[in-house]
């Protein structure tokens, strides 16, 4: 039989999404594993780095150690919505430079495919087919 090794893999700051950070929160708030369960389960190197998370993101108050549930001032809102706008935008403008990255590869892909079929006097592309009838005998029954 052959022995199914848990191989270390070993991250970096970049790999860590904020989606993923939520999740890793969430899943330790509700108690399915433990800050060590999840550092192992997901490879995450520093000690400090979920714990970080966890005050950054979750429920809990680490001031008053008490979960977080009492009403925020007006102000501590605003700056949380604040906070979350810069975030938005800056995964807004992530997102549109990875659009127009994608955009220039298709066409560059375009382009490439064009030379070679001029190069090679061969169709690369496929034709589409025309849309099949729907009235045909074998579709009506």
């Amino acid at each position: 039989m052959e022995e199914i090794k848990n191989e270390y893999v070993r991250r970096t700051q970049r790999d860590y999404s904020v989606s993923f950070k939520l999740s890793v929160v969430s899943e330790i708030e509700r108690g399915e594993i433990s800050v060590t369960g999840a550092q192992r389960k997901y490879g995450i190197q520093g000690n400090a780095t979920v714990i970080n998370w966890l005050r950054k993101y979750g429920t809990f108050d680490w001031e008053n150690q008490t979960p977080s549930n009492m009403p925020k001032s007006k102000e501590q809102k605003i700056l949380e919505l604040e906070q979350k706008i810069k975030l938005l935008e800056k995964q807004k403008a992530f997102l549109e430079k990875q659009a127009e990255n994608s955009d220039k590869k298709a066409l560059f892909f375009d382009m490439m495919i064009d030379m070679a079929e001029k190069e090679f006097n061969i169709p690369i592309r496929k034709n589409s087919l025309p849309e099949q009838s729907t009235d045909s005998p074998e579709n009506i029954k």
